[in-house]
């Protein structure tokens, strides 16, 4: 078995027949997929058992409801590929997307292959045509890491941003991951997807990244604004730049630079969300918008993070952050959403 596919399934049906439908379809034969149903109360169940007859590569893991990660340690040990991928349940991937990693794994003799995400919604078709795309991560594409490239550039990654934590845009060798004994933890501030990253490649010895985007990711209508209604993105934030790191951070960084790369993580995160706070699909009056954009920029957290920001990044920033960072430190609620809307809307958002 090569690839052994991991997918934790709470109350999916909606989307789950396409997320089977694309594993199917996948161009390398030689794969495993374990649906591990985590306590579903719909129709899931009865969509993955009907699949599972009609195809021996489907593999049901049958479970209460315990969370994703879980369901995701549920699925490491039962698989038993040469790698391991993961995909959420409303997700799908492009047909080549489990050869094309595995084929990169094979031919620089990885641990972990990083890719790239490509979004699509339900009123527009995934892009097939992904020559050429803007790199996603500061990594040298097609270019293996070695031990110390990855304790250097990318582990150090983990601390400055979101952007590379998840799990699904990655394929994992198996025997890598139990030698690092990485697990997906319940409860962690940083995500259990951003812990499971630093602990497994903490471990790694070699890593190449693709500049190559087959894993769709689903934005579905109204996802958006219900995710910035019903969730405290800025209280996670805040959680994340005070939480404890694996021990291996010790050894790579020391207390200046870590508070530098937690700076940045936190006011990078706050000017995402200023952005996303000038979007129409937010569905927050103005008021409240600049509610919460106040409460952000006028926080002690951002107000010291700010300051070792500006102190280490300004220099090469670009005139829109530069602009931003300005804002932000006059406490400007209105300017920081006016410049966030002038912005979108010069891009054609």
């Amino acid at each position: 078995m090569e690839v052994s596919v991991i997918v934790p399934v709470y109350n999916a049906e909606a989307h789950l027949e396409s997320c089977i439908a694309s594993l199917r379809a996948q161009t390398l034969e030689a794969c495993e997929f374990i649906f591990v149903n985590d306590g579903s109360t719909d129709g899931s169940r009865r969509i993955i058992e009907r699949h599972a007859g009609l195809d021996d590569r489907i593999v049901l893991i049958d479970q209460p409801n315990r969370g994703v990660s879980a369901a995701r340690n549920a699925g490491l040990e039962a698989a038993v590929g040469r790698y391991v991928g993961f995909v959420d349940a409303d997700d799908e991937v492009a047909p080549e997307w489990y050869e094309t990693l595995r084929d990169a794994a094979d031919r620089h003799g990885c641990d972990a292959v990083i890719a790239e995400f490509s979004e699509f919604s339900e009123f527009s078709e995934f892009s097939e045509s992904e020559a050429g795309r803007p790199a996603a991560y500061p990594f040298p594409a097609g270019v293996p890491l070695d031990r110390s490239g990855i304790r250097a550039r990318l582990l150090p990654y983990f601390v400055e941003s979101d952007r590379c934590n998840s799990v699904c845009n990655k394929l994992y060798r198996l025997s890598a991951v139990r030698r690092s004994r990485a697990v997906f933890p319940r409860g962690v501030a940083l995500g259990e997807d951003g812990w499971f990253n630093m602990l497994f490649f903490a471990a790694a010895e070699s890593a190449v990244y693709l500049n190559y985007g087959g894993y769709r990711y689903r934005e579905t209508e109204g996802s958006a604004t219900r995710r910035w209604l019903d969730r405290d993105y800025f209280a996670r934030a805040l959680e994340v730049y005070h939480s404890e790191l694996p021990p291996i951070y010790a050894e790579l960084m020391d207390e200046r630079e870590l508070e530098i790369r937690r700076s940045a993580k936190l006011i990078r995160s706050v000017l995402a969300y200023v952005y996303v706070y000038s979007r129409p699909s937010v569905g927050l009056t103005l008021a409240g918008r600049l509610r919460n954009l106040r409460r952000m920029i006028g926080h002690g957290d951002v107000r010291r993070a700010l300051d070792v920001y500006r102190a280490a990044f300004r220099a090469e920033a670009g005139r829109y952050e530069r602009i931003m960072l300005r804002l932000m430190k006059r406490r400007s609620a209105l300017g920081l959403y006016c410049a966030a809307t002038y912005s979108r809307l010069r891009s054609g958002e």
